[in-house]
């Protein structure tokens, strides 16, 4: 009865760490997100100066650039080890991703939206 019990607990806290990641990632993203925002009025702010389209689109280089300084700040201040593998709910799943890749894969779309809607402004302009 004993080790049906340590058995259980151990399940329990395999399934509570895999879900406070998931907050984390959930967390994460929102901070991202926010930050994101921000950084893209700022660029709307630079194209309003610049007529030459090249510089412009110089423009969306600096957003992806900033999109992965901000994943590596946001990682460093959550402690979050961005080469460290990421452990899902099942263990023995044989898929060993990287926190960096599942960051990645969380947040490319939030990315995706804002340099389309920075694009569509530079190309507008």
């Amino acid at each position: 009865m004993l080790s049906l019990s340590k058995h259980f607990i151990g399940k329990l806290v395999t399934l509570l760490n895999f879900y406070i990641k998931k907050m984390d990632i959930d967390g994460f993203r929102a901070e991202l997100e926010t930050r994101l925002l921000i950084e893209k009025e700022y660029i709307i702010q630079e194209l309003s100066s610049i007529d030459d389209y090249q510089e412009k689109l110089g423009l969306l280089g600096k957003f992806n650039d900033k999109y992965k300084e901000l994943v590596k700040r946001l990682a460093a201040e959550n402690g979050i080890d961005l080469n460290a593998s990421y452990q899902t709910e099942n263990p023995s799943n044989s898929e060993n991703l990287s926190y960096e890749q599942i960051i990645l894969g969380k947040t490319m779309s939030i990315y995706d939206k804002l340099v389309d809607e920075l694009y569509e402004i530079t190309s507008v302009n």
